[in-house]
């Protein structure tokens, strides 16, 4: 059973609170999106105003296991000291005789930012060495980072291993509550929303998933798959031909268990995927050969509306459309109006869909937002997450 933070014993105590503030940076190295950040400053307070000794870990980018100074986390530790109006002490490294005598000379109350993580391939090749030497630095272990919570690191598995306390934060709770009231026992009925370029990377999700929904739309180029696997034409479109048999057992699958199963009935076509080129919308028996499904059409957003009206549970995960480039946004801006504008409880997979969401200003007006795609679509796998599974084995429980 996972602990949470408002469970542990903080006062006095070196805590190791890994969180994700992979943020971006523009050329200056300055912040553009602090979102991140803000998303875990109520776990962060908590440890403050409890007297936790507070280490923060994250990393920052793709340094491949050389320290990289523009990776480096002094910008984030600035922001942080802002956004909580105190003192931020960056240390110099993540590992190292300095930087264990400044994590025990940290006061009660006080934050200290270690230096990138990935900047040792240990963090990512999860070595013992460099767990070891991240779990000497604190008596407590607090993992916040939801989005990295699918990958066995050594900061999201290793210290877990090595530390006898352990807990998560409140993002983390948030993430696992809403997930759990979605997939557990939803109200119903329930809709899950799958979209995005192939069906290989959604596959688990979707037979997972089949077993507890009502209803299922497809969109985005994975619903291609399914269209050809339905003797449709789909001109130069995005496909998985050796997954055509796979579409065919999912849908009858669907048929056999009472699902009802949605894909587009009309789409938007376009010679390429490029702004300013000429469309044109047209039904899933017309779509010409020299061009390509780029988006659901209006009939489609019709009818997937009226699905998500009905519904009382949603799960989103996956764009409709190439929403990146207008005009073919349209049906994904659609589709996050009509789910903004629904009562039901609704959870959105991170990533592109929650861009989308935020793209069409519907952010505040849908139930959840997770913060981690690759660690949302884990757990839509029916997955249990590596982070998950290390809290709950707290120091080799």
């Amino acid at each position: 059973m996972i602990r949470f933070i408002d469970e542990l014993e903080l006062d006095g105590k070196r805590v190791f609170l890994r969180v994700d503030f992979n943020v971006p940076l523009d050329d200056k190295l300055e912040i553009t999106d602090d979102n991140r950040i803000r998303a875990a400053l109520p776990t962060i307070r908590y440890a403050v105003e409890n007297g936790a000794r507070l280490i923060v870990a994250s990393h920052l980018g793709r340094p491949k296991g050389k320290k990289v100074p523009e990776f480096s986390l002094a910008p984030v530790a600035e922001r942080l000291a802002l956004l909580l109006d105190q003192d931020v002490t960056m240390a110099p490294d993540c590992i190292g005789h300095e930087v264990e005598k400044m994590a025990k000379d940290l006061g009660s109350g006080q934050v200290m930012m270690l230096e990138n993580l990935r900047f040792y391939k240990g963090e990512t090749e999860n070595d013992p060495d460099f767990a070891s030497a991240l779990s000497s630095l604190c008596e407590v272990y607090v993992n916040d980072a939801f989005a990295v919570s699918h990958r066995a690191h050594a900061s999201v598995v290793g210290v877990p291993e090595r530390v006898s306390i352990c807990g998560a934060g409140f993002l983390m709770k948030n993430e696992i509550t809403y997930f759990e009231r979605a997939m557990k026992d939803p109200a119903r009925p329930f809709l899950a929303i799958l979209g995005g370029a192939k069906v290989s990377s959604k596959l688990g999700a979707i037979k997972n998933i089949m077993s507890k929904v009502d209803s299922l739309i497809i969109g985005g180029a994975m619903a291609n798959t399914f269209l050809l696997a339905k003797g449709y034409h789909v001109g130069k479109s995005k496909v998985e031909q050796d997954l055509v048999p796979t579409a065919k057992e999912i849908m009858a699958k669907a048929q056999e268990a009472g699902i009802t199963f949605l894909l587009p009935t009309d789409v938007v076509v376009a010679r390429d995927l490029a702004p300013d080129v000429p469309f044109k919308q047209v039904g899933v028996d017309e779509v010409p050969g020299d061009m390509m499904i780029l988006d659901i059409g209006p009939q489609t957003v019709s009818r997937y509306t009226d699905e998500i009206k009905r519904a009382q549970t949603i799960v989103w995960n996956g764009p409709v459309g190439a929403f990146e480039i207008e005009p073919f946004d349209r049906g994904t801006v659609e589709i996050a109006k009509a789910i903004g504008s629904s009562p039901a409880l609704s959870i959105i997979g991170g990533g592109d869909t929650g861009a989308a969401v935020k793209k069409a200003g519907e952010s505040e007006n849908v139930s959840y937002i997770s913060t981690g795609g690759g660690a949302f679509l884990t757990l839509l796998e029916g997955k249990e997450l590596p982070g998950f599974r290390a809290l709950k084995q707290c120091g080799g429980v």
